[in-house]
C-alpha cells in the first residue's frame, strides 16, 4: 500500500483535500500529492482530515501531473464518463488489482469542478469509473477517495501476496526519456515536418507505447535501437 500514490489534480476546496487524506489513512494509505491546487493546506483541509494530519504533512506539490507521476510505473484516471481517449477501462476493483500488481502506481482525481482533462487523460494506462446513478452519477471528491482507497484496502487483505513481474513496466520518467530520444531521431531524419504534424505524430507515438506497454526490458531494446539509427 505503501507503493500507491493518490494524487488530487486542480483541487478547489480545502476541505476535500482533508477529507481525502482522511479516506486514505482509514484504508492504510499515505502518500497524498497535489497537481497546481487552486488553494493549500489551511485551517479547513487539518479540521476535516481529523487524525489524518501527519498525511497532510507528508503532501507533495507539483506544478505539472507529468512531475507528480514521474516515479510511478502505472497511472490510473477516474472520470465519471468514458471519453474518446483510447485507454483501457476498469472498475474500481479491477483498478485496485492492476495498482497492486504494477505499483509503484497511482491513483488520479480531477477537480471539482471539471474533473480530469483528456490531456490528463491521455497520461494514464487505465481510467476507472464508479458506477452509479446514470440520472446523477457525479461523487464529491472525497466520497471517490474513498471508495478506490476502500477497493485497494479489500484487495491488499483478500490477496497480500500479490506476483509482481519479473520484466516490470517502466516508470513514467524512464519512458519520457525513451519519447524525447525517439522525437529527437525522427527530427534529425526531417520525417516530421510542419509543426502541426510534429504535434500530432508526438501525441500518436506516445499513445502508443503507453496503450502496447513495453516492459523495461523491452524498453532497453528500443533505445538500443534509437541509438543505432541515431548513429547511422
Amino acid at each position: 500500500m505503501q507503493d500507491i500514490a493518490i494524487i488530487l489534480v486542480r483541487t478547489w476546496h480545502p476541505g476535500n483535500i482533508g477529507s481525502a487524506a482522511r479516506a486514505m489513512k482509514n484504508m492504510g494509505l499515505t502518500k497524498l500529492r497535489l497537481v497546481a491546487p487552486h488553494f493549500g493546506i489551511d485551517d479547513q483541509a487539518q479540521s476535516m482530515a481529523a487524525g489524518a494530519i501527519d498525511i497532510l504533512e507528508q503532501v507533495e506539490v507539483f506544478d505539472t501531473l507529468q512531475e507528480a507521476i514521474a516515479d510511478r510505473q502505472t497511472v490510473i484516471g477516474t472520470s465519471a464518463r468514458i471519453r474518446g481517449q483510447r485507454v483501457p477501462q476498469l472498475n474500481p476493483k479491477q483498478a485496485a488489482n492492476t495498482a497492486l500488481e504494477q505499483a509503484p502506481a497511482a491513483i488520479v482525481f480531477g477537480g471539482e469542478r471539471s474533473g480530469l482533462t483528456n490531456e490528463d487523460l491521455a497520461l494514464c494506462h487505465f481510467q476507472v469509473a464508479i458506477d452509479g446513478n446514470p440520472d446523477y452519477p457525479v461523487l464529491n471528491l472525497a466520497q471517490a477517495v474513498q471508495i478506490l482507497c476502500y477497493e485497494l484496502f479489500n484487495a491488499q487483505q483478500t490477496s497480500p501476496d500479490f506476483d509482481r513481474q519479473e520484466d516490470p513496466y517502466p516508470l513514467v520518467k524512464e519512458l519520457e526519456v525513451f519519447y524525447q530520444r525517439l522525437e529527437g531521431a525522427l527530427a534529425e531524419t526531417d520525417y516530421m515536418k510542419g509543426h502541426e504534424r510534429d504535434e500530432i505524430l508526438k501525441q500518436r507515438l506516445r499513445q502508443y507505447f503507453r496503450r502496447s506497454r513495453p516492459t523495461r526490458r523491452e524498453l532497453s531494446l528500443l533505445q538500443g535501437v534509437v541509438s543505432a539509427l541515431t548513429e547511422k
